[in-house]
């Protein structure tokens, strides 16, 4: 319930950016009363993505990853729904929720918008039809399901004639996310050999396809060749200068003339921004909304773009990276502004310099950048769970995570395909009365 005459702070997005813009204007305003904040996400729960590639491999339990929103945050009003279309003109914003979807429209003194962004896959022919994006906990437990799935089918004998295509992956994007899955799936498709007598390590064909130079490009051509070179070791293919151009009947066929006959595609290549955005009559760059120093769409008073969905420059013209330490810290900045906007006080610019970058490339083994100092081997690999391990959110499901990442050095990895079926069942009619009167006389 609204109260009279509240200020209304209206948040779309539940990720980094839109999280973390709660949690500090739930700080900040806790004890105002004349401010009411809530938060819109399409999932009720919080998504630690960076470690989402460890769910596909089965290191850790898909729940740990997660949390309730609603456990997050104490005096933010959340609602579970999807947005369907802004209008900055009457600040009001259409959503549909619920299992029949059914509208509901919200109006707003003060809005965030941190969407976040889709797949992209450019029109290239078949891609969105076969491959799977490593965007949200579904598409982790899909890949985790399909890999099982195929293993399990190519260990019988009726597979002897296409065992190499179905234990082939190929991975687009050499990026994080797309190194990080790689490696984790060959990790675990590798080390599942064990429990499939059938099965040997020559059938298995891993391939990373990444359009530049060398992987990583954010980290720079040294760690990107010592990451190659640690693949290449564990056997995944690395094609470099090298694009997907379509997923035909053949396989995956590439630009360089090849083609990969494989079951798997994983897509991490390309990003959008939501779909919603497109219709805003405001500056967009690439299909991002163009915000100030402040985070400000200009035009629009009272409204804040941050995140994925934003584009915001550093003070050398640049734009900001599309990092979650990014978004957790435009989060603050916009909620300092929104406070500084109510209380009449002077704004602050969004001003952050990258700390460090991490990957994990398997088996104990990782890539950094601390301050400008290269890491690499087991203690960026350390590096990388600690500082990940520090910024999940609650010390539940830090508990939890460590206890996983304890027990995967124990024991080996559970290998259940997840399926999400009913239970079987049948609805005939027996005519069970009949009989039993006829054996009472």
């Amino acid at each position: 319930m609204i109260a009279l005459g509240a200020k209304r702070i209206l948040i779309l997005g539940g990720g980094f950016g839109g999280l973390y813009t709660a949690m500090e204007l739930e700080k900040a305003l806790a004890g105002d009363s004349s401010v009411e904040i809530t938060l819109v996400n399409r999932e009720n729960f919080f998504l630690f993505t960076p470690m989402l590639h460890e769910i596909a491999a089965s290191d850790l339990d898909f729940t740990h990853i997660v949390n309730p929103i609603r456990r997050l945050l104490k005096k933010v009003e959340f609602f579970h729904g999807e947005v369907q279309a802004i209008d900055l003109q009457s600040r009001r914003v259409c959503l549909v929720h619920g299992p029949q979807r059914h509208l509901h429209e919200i109006d707003y003194d003060y809005l965030v918008v941190a969407l976040g962004s889709t797949a992209n896959y450019y029109g290239i022919p078949g891609l969105e039809d076969n491959a799977v994006a490593m965007k949200s906990l579904g598409d982790a437990i899909h890949l985790r399901n399909k890999l099982i799935d195929l293993l399990e089918e190519a260990d019988f004998e009726c597979a002897v004639g296409s065992r190499n295509e179905l234990l082939t992956v190929v991975v687009a994007g050499g990026g994080f996310s797309g190194v990080e899955t790689v490696a984790a799936v060959n990790d675990f498709l590798r080390g599942a050999l064990r429990s499939y007598p059938h099965l040997a390590g020559n059938l298995i064909r891993v391939v990373l396809v990444h359009p530049g130079d060398v992987v990583l490009p954010e980290l720079g051509p040294e760690l990107g060749l010592y990451a190659q070179e640690k693949l290449a070791r564990r056997g995944v293919e690395i094609r470099v200068k090298t694009k997907v151009e379509r997923i035909s009947g053949r396989g995956v066929e590439l630009d360089d003339g090849t083609t990969i006959e494989a079951k798997t595609v994983v897509w991490t290549a390309g990003t959008s921004p939501s779909p919603v955005l497109k219709a805003l009559p405001c500056a967009t760059q690439h299909g991002k909304l163009v915000a100030n120093p402040f985070l400000e769409l200009p035009g629009f008073e009272g409204v804040w773009a941050l995140g994925d969905c934003a584009v915001i420059l550093d003070p050398t013209g640049m734009p900001y990276p599309p990092t979650a330490q990014h978004a957790m810290r435009q989060g603050k900045t916009v909620a300092r502004n929104i406070v500084a906007t109510i209380r009449g006080r002077k704004k602050k610019k969004f001003e952050y310099s990258t700390i460090g970058l991490l990957a994990a490339i398997g088996r104990r083994t990782g890539v950094a950048n601390i301050l400008g100092v290269n890491f690499s081997g087991f203690l960026a690999w350390f590096l990388w769970r600690a500082i990940y391990l520090g910024k999940l959110p609650r010390l539940e499901k830090k508990v939890r995570v460590a206890l996983d990442w304890t027990l995967d050095l124990l024991f080996a990895k559970d290998l259940v395909h997840l399926m999400i079926l009913r239970s079987a069942a049948t609805s005939t009619r027996e005519e069970t009365e009949p009989k039993a009167a006829a054996m009472s006389k």
